[in-house]
Parts: structure tokens; C-alpha cells; sequence
């Protein structure tokens, strides 16, 4: 998709399904260094290896993050959203762990006409999967989105 979809194009029950990424140590690693977390679940293995998960996890927040960018991999906001607006209801339900690979699936679940901007606000639900399918997060995403010119 070379330009992004319009507020108009934005239709209910739409349904965009981003390609999947494999979080890898040197994501967490990054992570914490640029999040100044280095919180010892995230960051040392022996620690991690007796904790209840028994490895190291990825950062909620990053996961959050790479899950943005599968969002934008898909071409629908390149060049119409103007703004992200609110991520609301966010439930981080499982633990992601090197190696894990995610996936997004995003629904139109409503749309606002916002003339005053020329532009739409765009309520996305998000479940971010794991390759076994489980949801590891979820909640909602507000985008503001151009109106097609």
C-alpha cells in the first residue's frame, strides 16, 4: 500500500492483520537502555531462572511498541494518521519471551467525523497474539485520521 487509508476508508467491522516479528534479546536489551528498565525479569537470566517464569520476559511496553510498528507496517497510516490519540483498556494478559513472535489484529469499531480537523478519529480494538494464537495483550487504540481529499 503506498498511502495510507483516508478516515472515509476506515469502515466498521474492517479488519487489518499485521505481519508477525520474533522479540529478540537484543530488542530487550535496546529496550532497557533506552527505557532506563532494566528491572532483573527483563535483564538477568539467573534471577529470571528462579522467578515464576523461569526465563527472561520482554517489557510490556516494548511489546506495546513493536506493536505499534507492526500497525504502521501494514501501509494504513502512512501519510493520513495525524495523531495517536489514546490507547485505553490496555490488558497485558501473558508474558512474551525471547524468541516469541507477535502478531496484531486490528477492528474498526467506531468512527467519529471531526470536520473542525478534516479529519475522523478511528477507534481501533488490538489483540496482540503469540504464535500459539494466545493473547498476550489487548485494549484499544484512538487514531486521528485525514479525511480523503
Amino acid at each position: 500500500m503506498e498511502h495510507g487509508l483516508y478516515y472515509q476508508q476506515f469502515e466498521l467491522g474492517k479488519r487489518i492483520v499485521t505481519p508477525g516479528r520474533t522479540v529478540t534479546e537484543a530488542d530487550i536489551v535496546n529496550f532497557a537502555g533506552l527505557s532506563v528498565d532494566f528491572n532483573s525479569i527483563h535483564t538477568d537470566a539467573a534471577y529470571s531462572a528462579g522467578s515464576f517464569y523461569e526465563k527472561r520476559g520482554a517489557h510490556g511496553l516494548l511489546v506495546l511498541s513493536i506493536a505499534s510498528g507492526l500497525a504502521v507496517r501494514t501501509g494504513m497510516m502512512e501519510g493520513t494518521v495525524l495523531a495517536w490519540r489514546e490507547i485505553s483498556d490496555w490488558r497485558f494478559s501473558q508474558p512474551v519471551f525471547i524468541g516469541d513472535t507477535v502478531q496484531v489484529e486490528l477492528e474498526v469499531s467506531e468512527t467519529k467525523p471531526m470536520p473542525r480537523l478534516n479529519a475522523g478519529m478511528v477507534g481501533l480494538e488490538v489483540q496482540v497474539n503469540n504464535q500459539d494464537g494466545k493473547t498476550v495483550m489487548n485494549g484499544r487504540w484512538s487514531l486521528l485520521v485525514l479525511n480523503q481529499p
